[in-house]
């Protein structure tokens, strides 16, 4: 387990993939000097990385990113081997106790789905909730710190290596470009659900930002060579459609990722008849 902050230490899952890039990271976040502290999506369900994450406890809370099975996989085992509460900004990831004063764990029902700007004080941290939708409409990062230091855990919103799919069905072009300047104010450092950290997220978020407009000029071009026009609003896009244009953009990318490519593309189209 990797020392990556002076709050921050990072497991990654042995679950290297084209779209998990070398795998997941999941986050054990404490103060120093607190005995307990917060995990940051458990990952997979692998049973010698849940183990080690549950090995840095005792876990006062469990908080995901978002609803893809590489975070929240391992959820439910993790929550038996370290009978800690859990909270994403989706109800079926928010189940067991409430945290109270000072971070101690009460009895209780499951508390409620993380709301923007909530902020919770926990292991010795201050750890704010900031809604950033369009990988999913579900995501979230978490601003944290320790009173001396601070970084925003970005789940896949912001990757460490190359950049995200607005996934299906809900992934939103104009949610994310939102999220992308909301991101792009903020001069620390990030902490990606995949890839290594990210020096200044700021900077990388407004890269991310003139690259997704980058694309869109191409999609936009794609469609005028292909001659094709948008249905309207409510109508499915055909998937002719949108396999002309992942193929005319994305010529680029390797094929295992085409169809993470063609998801995007659904995205940016959508954004287009939008607009």
């Amino acid at each position: 387990m990797d020392l990556i902050a002076p709050f921050a230490r990072m497991l990654r899952a042995d679950n290297p993939g084209p779209m998990t890039l070398d795998g997941t990271r999941s986050y054990v976040l404490r103060a120093p000097g607190s005995p307990n502290c917060v995990v940051v999506d458990p990952g997979p369900e692998l049973e010698p990385h849940l183990a080690a994450l549950a090995w840095a406890g005792p876990v006062d809370l469990v908080l995901v990113t978002h609803r893809h099975g590489d975070h929240t996989g391992g959820l439910a085992r993790f929550r038996e081997l370290t009978g800690a509460p859990s909270r994403g900004a989706l109800p079926e990831f928010c189940v067991g106790g409430v945290i109270g004063a000072g971070g101690a764990i009460g009895a209780g029902p499951g508390v409620g789905p993380l709301v923007d700007g909530e902020v919770l004080d926990v292991a010795g941290l201050r750890i704010e909730v900031l809604a950033t939708p369009g990988h999913t409409a579900d995501s979230v990062c978490f601003a944290v710190s320790d009173g001396l230091s601070s970084a925003v855990l970005t789940g896949d919103t912001v990757l460490g290596r190359g950049t995200t799919v607005l996934a299906e069905p809900d992934g939103s072009l104009r949610d994310y470009l939102g999220s992308l300047d909301r991101l792009a104010s903020l001069d620390v450092q990030g902490l990606p659900g995949h890839g290594p950290v990210i020096p200044d997220l700021g900077a990388v978020a407004r890269a991310y930002r003139e690259h997704r407009l980058e694309r869109l000029d191409q999609v936009r071009s794609a469609l005028a060579n292909l001659g094709a026009e948008l249905p309207d609003a409510g109508v499915p896009l055909p998937g002719s459609l949108l396999d002309a244009v992942t193929g005319t953009v994305y010529t680029d990318v390797d094929p295992s990722v085409l169809v993470a490519a063609r998801s995007s593309v659904r995205a940016q189209l959508e954004y287009l008849r939008y607009e």
